[in-house]
């Protein structure tokens, strides 16, 4: 390896590296590094346009209209995953346990923002989608398989948006047939005008319309005593005797408030706006903004929900969130049922629309083919045809009678949960890729964070899936598997400490590689084009996380479309 001498500043690295000309490559970054010049040029927000040489900084007032530009993807992204299965998971820990369980809501908070902190800082540097990333430095057997898996897990997911629409529909008394093809087309026109700053337009609309679950929430009158308290302090409802279910419960609500699809679309929606290294601050506070407004709207839901059916008839029976609206509405009067329909409605929508993006925007990364919304359909006819097939699929699924619902319903559940924990150690490893991030690369502390953040996921996962193949599985089953993955993981972490201090003391540790450059401004570096980068060496810790993840996979996933067959076979 070259000599490298490195010093850092808060905002400049300066490296002597041996070979400058590569050097100079990375220095200036790649607009060519991704694969459509559509995402190359001004940044055209729903409240504001910059300029491609418009510099970042300025005064108070410039910085807001700056931040006024940027903001959208954060907010769409956490939003729209508070879509139709956010509502019926949140408003059935309401039903049914109050607002015991509202302390999960708070807990997650750091985690959704490591993991989606991560993807935001990928998109800037690197310039490409998540899928492309995968099919670069991990090869394309990885990046079919994840895809695939994504591209059937987001159609079920958006037929459960659908479900959501149908739901909402029926308790407001409209026609769900003309209402669901009104929804699929608004969604496709929205993203069809071949402009960018149109479709987030509608988008952010949609996420103001979100907001209306805090009046309903005020307007059924909930104890915000002990909604506070149950924000703050943990607690498990129901004692040991049912400790299963509400562990899978809550397993459910991590499921629901951290998606793979927010992956892929945050970090293609981020290139496609064209956001770079310069904005990567004012693109954080769009993150933390849509994190407060997704765990308020959560916790509005179960409140509401908790304090509507206190006392009353169907409390503790969830059913699904057609009924939470007809709790709602006999406590707080037919305004407020119909306020929760209509917040309903326009999450599913929301959600159809993020999740139809996200899963165009991947499968374009690994096809290769345009896939901007800057882009007319006549320029990009296959991203359109495939974001129109998803949406308008899903619809009709829903609308065929006797559609298998309650199994997709859960499907989506299960396969989201055997999903993320993969995606999330593939995260890890493009953010300590030094080729591919150069001077954004984790610290050690962002490792130990998701690391741990990881061996969580992995274990929830194991239990939901454990769970799908055995609906009897004890509470003693759930500590076991708990116990276990804690233990495994805490070796597994001590394994990887020393390996990190054995490589440190070898002098494997410059932080940008060969690949350096002699001055770097980290606002101005970005990825050089994934055509100049050597595939990453197979580490022994990169070759055991790849090994351990693919047999996981295979097993979860093998046992989980056996319980679908025998639920599908009706045994």
């Amino acid at each position: 390896m070259a000599s490298i001498k490195t010093t850092t500043s808060a905002t400049t690295t300066v490296v002597e590296p041996a070979d400058t000309s590569i050097a100079s490559s990375a220095t200036l970054g790649s607009a060519h590094a991704g694969l459509d010049t559509g995402r190359v040029g001004d940044i055209q927000g729903a409240f504001g346009t910059l300029r491609e040489d418009d510099a970042a900084g300025g005064g108070l007032s410039r910085r807001l209209k700056t931040l006024l530009a940027i903001v959208g993807p954060g907010l769409i992204v956490m939003v729209g995953d508070n879509d139709a299965g956010a509502f019926s998971t949140y408003t059935q820990s309401g039903q049914n346990y109050g607002t015991r369980l509202l302390w999960t809501l708070l807990l997650l908070v750091p985690v959704i923002y490591v993991n989606q902190e991560m993807v935001l800082r990928l998109g800037a540097v690197t310039g490409v989608g998540y899928a492309r990333l995968i099919l670069e430095r991990f090869g394309r057997p990885w990046a079919v398989f994840t895809v695939a898996n994504l591209f059937l897990l987001n159609a079920l997911t958006i037929v459960t948006e659908f479900i959501g629409i149908t739901l909402g529909l029926g308790y407001l008394g409209l026609p769900k047939v003309p209402g669901v093809l009104i929804a699929t087309a608004v969604v496709i026109a929205a993203a069809s005008t071949g402009s960018f700053q149109r479709f987030e337009r509608v988008c952010l609309t949609l996420v103001a319309g979100s907001l209306v679950l805090v009046p309903i929430a005020v307007m059924v009158h909930p104890g915000f005593g002990q909604v506070a308290h149950d924000f703050l302090l943990p607690g498990l409802p129901g004692g040991s005797g049912q400790l299963s279910t509400v562990m899978l419960l809550v397993i459910a609500v991590v499921g629901t408030t951290i998606a793979p699809w927010q992956l892929f679309f945050q970090q293609s929606y981020i290139v496609d706006k064209r956001i770079t290294p310069r904005y990567m601050s004012y693109e954080k506070v769009d993150l933390s903004l849509g994190i407060v407004i997704v765990v308020v709207g959560a916790a509005a839901l179960m409140a509401a929900t908790a304090a509507a059916f206190a006392g009353r008839p169907g409390s503790g029976a969830f059913t699904d969130a057609g009924g939470v609206a007809a709790g709602i509405g006999r406590a707080g009067g037919r305004l407020v049922g119909s306020l929760f329909a209509i917040g309903l409605i326009d999450a599913s929508i929301i959600g159809a629309a993020a999740v139809g993006m996200a899963t165009s925007y991947a499968v374009g990364d690994v096809l290769g083919i345009k896939h901007s919304l800057h882009r007319k359909p006549s320029e990009a006819k296959a991203f359109y045809a495939m974001f129109t097939l998803l949406l308008t699929g899903s619809a009709a699924i829903v609308l065929i009678p006797g559609s298998p619902l309650g199994l997709i319903t859960e499907g989506v559940q299960t396969l989201a949960g055997v999903l993320l924990p993969s995606l999330t150690v593939f995260l890890l490893l493009l953010c300590n890729d030094r080729a591919v991030l150069g001077p954004w690369v984790n610290s050690a502390r962002a490792n130990v964070v998701t690391g741990a953040v990881i061996a969580v996921l992995v274990m929830l996962s194991a239990i939901l899936t454990a769970s799908v193949v055995f609906p009897d599985l004890g509470s003693g089953a759930i500590l076991g598997i708990l116990g276990g993955g804690t233990a495994l993981s805490v070796l597994g972490g001590l394994a990887a400490a020393v390996q990190a201090l054995r490589r440190r003391r070898a002098g494997d540790g410059d932080p940008l590689g060969a690949e350096a450059v002699a001055v770097v401004d980290r606002a101005a570096w970005r990825m050089p084009s994934l055509a100049l980068l050597a595939r990453p060496e197979m580490s022994r810790t990169r070759r055991a996380a790849l090994g351990l993840m693919s047999g996981y996979l295979v097993v979860a996933c093998g046992l989980v479309v056996l319980r679908i067959a025998q639920l599908a076979l009706g045994h």
